[in-house]
């Protein structure tokens, strides 16, 4: 099985990068950063801004070239989490008359373009080849405000394009979903962690677990076009965390 996990150089990419070269998949990892991300040495790491269209053709021309084909493209790179402090001021929750602008432009760039652009690469390689998985890490926020309308915005744009490219990918046999983590004990989650209740988070890795479950249907094609809960998925296929444990399932009215 042959993957791209983008926006792989920490958090929630980083750990599906993990778990899918885990799980035994040859698994090439991008980001500005992933030269010094935690990952094994036999994922194959390509330096990546994936707002610069020329470094993301190359990156498919090279899996091109070294593979012929891509199995599963995981769209996890995403912008505008980076400074949430400006001038002394945490301006991440900010009514939308409150927020700079260059959130919105972050998030919809370095997010929805972004993942619209690999999408676009990969397509090429998985409808001659009739097969394929597009996974779009999203969040709950689409269906929900959460933090502030840039973010709720561009995680339901994220939804409405996966469900898109899913009426379009179908017929040749490739499958586009949301995916939706819980809280996730990510790097930057794990700084707050004093402040938090930790006892249904989820491990990065859990939802690399999940997409290679995903990846592993025969009959995946059944979840094409819809958003999907990671923890619920883990219940039905069986998969637990790397704790051995098995995190609840959020439900809208938990978020």
């Amino acid at each position: 099985m042959i993957v791209l996990v983008t926006g792989a150089s920490r958090g929630i990419g980083r750990g599906v990068a993990q778990a899918l070269a885990d799980a035994g998949a040859t698994v090439y990892a991008t980001g500005r950063s992933i030269a010094g991300a935690t990952l094994p040495a036999a994922a194959t790491r390509i330096a990546c801004d994936h707002t610069d269209d020329g470094q993301v053709a190359a990156v498919f021309d090279r899996i091109r070239e070294e593979r012929g084909t891509l199995d599963v493209l995981v769209n996890g790179v995403w912008g505008g989490y980076e400074r949430m402090m400006e001038n002394g001021q945490f301006t991440w929750p900010n009514p939308f008359w409150q927020q700079p602008a260059w959130r919105w432009d972050a998030m919809m760039n370095a997010g929805v373009r972004a993942g619209y652009v690999a999408s676009q690469h990969a397509a090429q390689l998985m409808v001659p080849a009739a097969r394929g998985l597009i996974v779009h890490l999203s969040h709950w926020a689409a269906h929900k405000h959460q933090s502030n309308v840039a973010y709720g915005v561009s995680k339901a744009a994220t939804d409405k394009m996966a469900a898109h490219m899913a009426h379009e990918l179908q017929p040749h046999g490739v499958t586009s979903v949301s995916l939706y983590p819980g809280l996730v004990r990510t790097e930057a989650v794990m700084q707050f962690a004093q402040y938090l209740d930790l006892s249904n988070s989820e491990s990065p890795e859990f939802t690399g677990r999940v997409v290679a479950a995903l990846a592993a249907d025969p009959a995946v094609s059944r979840f094409s076009g819809r958003w999907l809960v990671v923890a619920a998925l883990a219940a039905e296929y069986g998969i637990t965390d790397i704790d051995g444990k098995q995190p609840r399932p959020l439900t809208l009215a938990d978020v």
